[in-house]
């Protein structure tokens, strides 16, 4: 595997499992998963919305952190304990996270090969958390078009972009559809935690 991915499987139990992506869908009540743009016009498959002081948005000005939600003006929610919590177990070193993106994955979403580079500094880790059904997840280098491995991501792994992985081109090639009974209506959510500033 890519040196600096570090993979936790089964990081959260079952009950934790519910009780975060039960929080994070009652924070999509105030701030709305939505379909981002990329800024050549092209709508993206999964839906998104965002934790804490600043999120990440997309749309034909570019790709930026706002600390606002694009379409209702609002500040963001505050993170979940629960997802700091895992920041500081699997991250203890790096300054606490100001960014969490929540994307949510329904039937035919995916996430091309793309790097985390819209921060202000790489030394800090992403850490990923999955939930829901299972994610064929596709990690290379630091150069688009090298090699690239891929692992299978279940509700409850947890895993780190960290290191020489930190700016590793990666995405979801596909969502194995059914594989979890956790998020409502089916799909898979997936939070991620950065420090953006």
């Amino acid at each position: 595997m890519v040196e600096g991915f570090i993979f936790h499987p089964g990081a959260l139990s079952r009950p934790e499992q519910e009780a975060l992506a039960a929080e994070v869908f009652v924070a999509a009540e105030d701030a709305p998963f939505w379909q981002p743009v990329v800024p050549g016009g092209k709508a993206m498959s999964v839906r998104m919305t965002g934790l804490g002081p600043l999120s990440w948005v997309s749309d034909l000005k570019g790709y930026r952190y706002e600390a606002r939600h694009p379409q209702t003006g609002k500040p963001w929610p505050p993170m979940p304990p629960m997802l700091l919590a895992l920041w500081r177990r699997y991250a203890p070193e790096a300054p606490e996270p100001d960014a969490c993106l929540a994307n949510l994955y329904r039937e035919g979403a995916k996430m091309g090969l793309h790097q985390d580079k819209d921060e202000a500094d790489f030394s800090a880790p992403v850490l990923s958390v999955s939930l829901g059904d299972t994610a064929v997840f596709r990690i290379g280098g630091t150069t688009r078009g090298g090699p690239t491995r891929s692992v299978r991501l279940s509700s409850g792994d947890v895993c780190l972009l960290t290191g020489p992985a930190r700016l590793a081109f990666h995405g979801i090639d596909r969502v194995l559809a059914g594989s979890s009974t956790l998020i409502p209506g089916g799909g898979r959510l997936n939070l991620t935690l950065r420090r953006a500033r």
